[in-house]
């Protein structure tokens, strides 16, 4: 097991002799030291959401980050005179993330304490530290994504998103559509192979066999003209969902085998996943060959299993699946194979999503002339 710590995904600030130098409502003025500029600008550019819990009047405090030019770097703001503690989990509950990837720093022992004793999993840091962090490794991401780089950004339009479909008063559907939702699936290339070794690494919930491709596995099948890595991504009028999705698939004369369906959770309630999938049947069809799609049980990817089911694989037989990699649940294939299952569909054309507009490449095997062909 490796011994790399988990990396921090949101740091969260105290404003008062952390963040800035000097107490709001006692000072004059208060100062931003370059340092904790540099951190700020840093972190953000790895992908580290920033948020704020100070005791502090909110408007005040906001202003003068505003002041500062910092304000658009934090997420979330929870400035007001309510236990730290409480920010933090509040903060922590909105982004969805697990109490161990989030930080606290403050310059005060009697918060970092406050915060220690009812999130235990919280790695609180000393004020004094806050241009050390950039340095540490659990701030340090091994590769830093495209999407790492704008998940702020991300993120704020999410929240907008978020927003105004509470105020939406009409049909889920027409919301939806309402959004202007664009998918756009491509073939991977080397510069997206990072984000792409990501999903199969973190995506647990919408995986369909949990399997994990390394950069090396990747480059490979790029490489190799009998199979596709694709990547998905979904943009929306609020901004980018960045990439949401990846499709590893092998070519067969009478069968395409989806090795890997892997979606992100946060996508779920736009349909991408059945949208994904309408789109390869569609492809499949075309090209007048079945699709064969690996699935593994997990405890928490119940929810692949459901939506291939719905869009019509089953576990049924068929002649096709001879020539594919055998499946063998105790493994003697190949552990990588160990239980995984085939889920067949007779491909059949599908209408076009409703909601989402979807751009994509013709697929099918290269053939000989540098052409896709069946």
């Amino acid at each position: 097991m490796s011994d790399a710590p988990t990396l921090v995904k949101c740091l969260v600030w105290d404003l008062d002799n952390t963040l800035w130098r000097g107490t709001l409502l006692e000072d004059h003025e208060v100062v931003l030291p370059e340092e904790i500029r540099r951190t700020i600008v840093d972190l953000d550019a790895r992908g580290i959401l920033q948020a704020v819990a100070s005791k502090n009047d909110h408007d005040h405090a906001w202003q003068q980050l505003e002041a500062l030019g910092i304000a658009e770097y934090f997420v979330l703001p929870q400035i007001g005179w309510h236990p730290k503690s409480q920010s933090v989990k509040e903060i922590a509950d909105r982004l969805n993330f697990a109490m161990r990837t989030v930080a606290f720093i403050d310059d005060q022992p009697a918060e970092r304490a406050e915060v220690a004793h009812h999130h235990p999993e919280v790695r609180c840091y000393d004020a004094a530290q806050g241009a050390e962090l950039t340095a540490l490794p659990e701030f340090s991401p091994a590769v830093v994504t495209v999407d790492a780089a704008r998940r702020r950004s991300m993120y704020q339009a999410g929240f907008r998103r978020t927003a105004e479909r509470e105020e939406f008063t009409g049909p889920d559907e027409e919301f939806l559509r309402s959004l202007d939702l664009v998918m756009e699936i491509k073939r991977a290339d080397c510069a997206a192979l990072s984000r792409v070794e990501e999903l199969t690494l973190r995506t647990s919930q919408m995986n369909a066999t949990g399997v994990y491709y390394s950069d090396a596995d990747l480059r490979a099948l790029i490489a190799d003209p009998e199979h596709e890595v694709l990547t998905v991504a979904l943009t929306d009028r609020f901004g980018p969902h960045g990439a949401v999705g990846v499709l590893l698939l092998g070519y067969h004369e009478r069968v395409w085998h989806l090795k890997l369906l892997a979606t992100s959770c946060r996508v779920v309630s736009f349909g991408a996943g059945a949208v994904l999938l309408d789109w390869l049947i569609g492809e499949a069809a075309a090209a007048g060959v079945h699709l064969a799609a690996d699935f593994r049980r997990t405890d928490r990817n119940r929810m692949m299993e459901i939506a291939y089911r719905f869009a019509g694989f089953t576990d049924e037989a068929c002649d096709c699946l001879a020539g594919l990699p055998a499946v063998d649940s105790a493994g003697t294939a190949g552990s990588e194979r160990a239980g995984i299952e085939f889920r067949h569909l007779v491909a059949d054309r599908r209408p076009a999503p409703t909601t989402t507009r979807v751009e994509a490449p013709a697929l099918g095997p290269v053939n000989t002339t540098g052409g896709v062909g069946a």
